[in-house]
């Protein structure tokens, strides 16, 4: 029997880069700028990416196993690979109903899908639907009952964790929008409405979805619930002047995993574990606040050591590549999530789209754990990181002993540090002068300011 014929945009859609080609090619650009774009220059949003590439991998080959087991286990929860969809705003936009086609998706994938305050549907239609496990995403809000309204909620609802993202407390300048004239609903100039003839895939689907299109869960029995008040509403919302005990508070309501999402700074990290958190989201919101913050990955090994393996880390921007994962785990994350790229595939294909992102990315892990020699994710080290020549050089002793070689793999450098208690100074460009061999300080303090 003759399989089915692949879809022409399944065949376009080869890698994560490709799949963003694709949404921008079926969606409006106004609303595809609106889930593309960053704040500013969008320097921070490219260096999530780009920051990868200065991460090299060693692959071992000898010694590596002929099958691979990608899966991890995360708050007590065996998912399929060290990755998970995070909170994205407005799904709905995208596709119809899009926020349970991509929680199908990534339950299909054997992953977890966390729901955003911000979402089209509420958070109890999303748990009528069975789909699991689900996380929700909200803020610590100026009305406190607000705050542990959302999360008694959520509760109520069997959402397994909540995620507080705390770098929202004011929107950031999203020039892609201004630029379009995007507002919350979407108006369309009469130019936008002539290129519809090329988006009529997307005007198709979406014809009876656009008027229904709102921010579910700040809807209120007998008040205005147009998108329009609704957005002006929730933009007043979140507290520009929380505090730690805020955190502490819903802590003490919250009884399931709590995660901050949006941290960046390692003694942020450290004063969210001394108050009950389980889990930080290394982020910078995609890129789509503060322009000219560190990159999540540059931030994410000091993150890490603060953390000191006292709550799970999370990686949260620029995974684009299986490899971004090996080098984001070797660094110190315990998972990675992926925004845009189920955003991207979402509105190629809905349902379809999301589960396309998760074979490429579990292709890709699949492929780059076996060139490295890495039997599991729990194989995954710092010792499967390259250390650039000129890092390596500067944090070299002043006086190696000849006995010991200057290079080789990570116990070669754990030993040449052992011989040398006093190396030799390393001019301070952000971060403690130092070696760091088990976080690669070095390479991690080239050109990163967390000032955040």
């Amino acid at each position: 029997m003759a399989s089915e014929p692949m879809p022409r945009w399944k065949r376009r859609a080869y890698n994560i880069e490709a799949l963003r080609a694709e949404a921008r090619r079926v969606l409006p650009r106004a609303v595809f700028d609106f889930v593309d774009g960053g704040a500013g220059d969008e320097h921070t949003l490219r260096r999530n990416v780009s920051a990868f590439e200065s991460v090299d991998l060693y692959p071992r080959p000898i010694g590596g196993s002929a099958s691979r087991d990608l899966s991890t286990t995360l708050f007590g929860r065996r998912i399929s690979m060290p990755l998970i969809v995070p909170p994205t705003g407005l799904a709905g936009l995208l596709w119809p109903d899009g926020e349970a086609a991509s929680a199908r998706a990534a339950t299909k994938a054997g992953s977890i899908y966390c729901l955003s305050h911000g979402s089209v549907c509420t958070l109890e239609e999303l748990a009528e639907t069975g789909l699991s496990p689900r996380w929700f995403q909200t803020y610590i809000y100026t009305d406190r009952g607000l705050t542990h309204e959302m999360a008694a909620r959520a509760a109520d609802a069997g959402y397994e964790a909540l995620v507080v993202t705390i770098d929202t407390q004011m929107l950031g300048n999203r020039e892609r929008d201004i630029r379009n004239g995007f507002v919350i609903p979407p108006r369309f100039s009469a130019g936008e409405i002539a290129n519809m003839a090329l988006k009529t895939g997307w005007l198709f689907r979406m014809r009876n979805a656009i008027p229904k299109i709102t921010f579910g869960n700040y809807r209120r029995p007998g008040g205005a619930n147009d998108l329009t008040t609704l957005h002006h509403r929730m933009l007043a919302l979140p507290d520009q002047g929380m505090q730690w005990d805020d955190v502490a508070a819903l802590r003490a309501v919250w009884k399931g995993p709590l995660l901050l999402k949006g941290v960046l700074h390692p003694a942020d990290a450290a004063e969210a574990v001394a108050n009950g958190v389980d889990g930080v989201m290394v982020s910078n919101h995609g890129g789509r606040q503060l322009d000219g913050a560190a990159s999540a990955l540059d931030a994410l090994p000091r993150v890490a050591d603060a953390v000191a393996g006292r709550a799970a880390v999370l990686l949260d921007g620029g995974i684009r590549r299986g490899t971004h994962m090996v080098k984001a785990l070797a660094l110190g994350a315990d998972c990675c999530t992926i925004g845009r790229p189920q955003l991207w595939g979402l509105a190629v294909a809905g349902e379809a789209g999301v589960a396309h992102a998760f074979d490429i990315l579990r292709r890709e892990l699949d492929l780059a754990m076996g060139l490295c020699g890495l039997a599991d994710i729990d194989s995954i080290g710092p010792d499967v990181l390259a250390r650039p020549p000129a890092a390596r050089e500067a944090s070299a002793p002043a006086e190696t002993p000849a006995a010991i070689p200057t290079q080789g793999n990570g116990a070669d450098d754990d030993a040449r540090e052992d011989a040398a208690p006093e190396p030799a100074p390393v001019a301070e460009t952000g971060g403690p002068a130092g070696p760091e061999p088990t976080r690669y300080g070095d390479w991690e303090r080239k050109g990163r300011a967390i000032d955040f």
